[in-house]
């Protein structure tokens, strides 16, 4: 059967020149090519606190361990991080210290990927909110809403009116510098439970009135930072479900967040190193990077 061997041998080379075409030298190498990632944001994204920390820049209180490094290390990707504890949306565009550069311009045409935690240093916000109601949870041993009687609104106003605007024009200079690459802005995982946890105050001494009170202050600037991300085709990694039962009152394996006192980092109230990890993690199931 001289005909058929001769249509076999064709079908195969045909299916041999495809692979070929499918898998040869260069398409290796396309495939292979690793993610072009810069990392920005504040001490969320930096893990300020957790060990180890990177030498490089002490200023920024930048850790080794910080989702960004957990995210390229798991993806390969080719990490530019300049992340730095205490950044405010402004910092995107203008140097945070003396010698360190906008962080927007580690952003190029060539990148790939950007990830950021930013907005909640804005308005000093949750810097004030934790040390106000700490403070006044203190003062009233614990009772009532000390912190919401006083401050009211005003944490959220400056959310709405300040914090906001800037976020989009943070986003809006990371976008013009890299008009291709895929931007994801991470929310804030959960700080405080849903309701006070009377065993918590000694670690967090926030009244048991103002628990409900700071988490709401969180979802809103949370959602607001959703909201920057959809309007500038950014997109949002959702920590709402992802960080429930992970608060800073959680025994330690289980929180993601240190609590104000008594807590495993030197620097309180920010996430610990499964935190980092977690974040890492979620951002890649929400990327598609895994």
């Amino acid at each position: 059967m001289p005909g058929l061997t001769r249509v076999m041998t064709a079908t195969a080379a045909l299916a041999g020149a495809l692979a070929l075409g499918l898998t040869g030298p260069g398409s290796a190498a396309r495939a292979a090519e690793p993610l072009d990632y810069t990392a920005l944001g504040d001490s969320y994204s930096a893990a300020s606190g957790v060990l180890p920390v990177d030498t490089g820049n002490l200023l920024c209180l930048r850790s080794t361990a910080n989702y960004p490094h957990v995210l390229a290390s798991r993806t390969g990707a080719r990490l530019t991080d300049v992340t730095c504890g205490a950044a405010q949306t402004k910092d995107f565009t203008t140097g945070q210290y003396p010698g360190v550069a906008p962080q927007a311009d580690a952003v190029t045409t060539g990148t790939d990927l950007v990830t950021m935690t930013i907005g909640g240093n804005d308005n000093g916000t949750f810097v004030n909110a934790i040390l106000a109601c700490g403070t006044a949870g203190v003062l009233s041993g614990g009772q009532g809403s000390p912190c919401k009687d006083t401050y009211g609104s005003s944490f959220d106003d400056a959310i709405d009116a300040k914090t906001y605007p800037a976020l989009k024009n943070a986003l809006r200079a990371v976008r013009a510098k890299a008009p291709q690459a895929r931007v994801a802005v991470l929310g804030y995982p959960w700080i405080t439970p849903a309701t006070a946890d009377p065993s918590c105050f000694v670690k967090l001494p926030i009244a048991s009135g103002d628990v409900p009170y700071l988490r709401a202050m969180q979802a809103h600037l949370n959602a607001v930072v959703e909201r920057a991300a959809r309007e500038t085709g950014a997109t949002y990694v959702d920590f709402a479900q992802a960080s429930e039962g992970h608060d800073a009152c959680k025994p330690a394996g289980t929180r993601w967040i240190e609590p104000l006192l008594f807590g495993r980092n030197i620097v309180p109230v920010h996430p610990n190193a499964l935190g980092e990890q977690r974040m890492a993690e979620r951002t890649m199931d929400v990327l598609g990077l895994n």
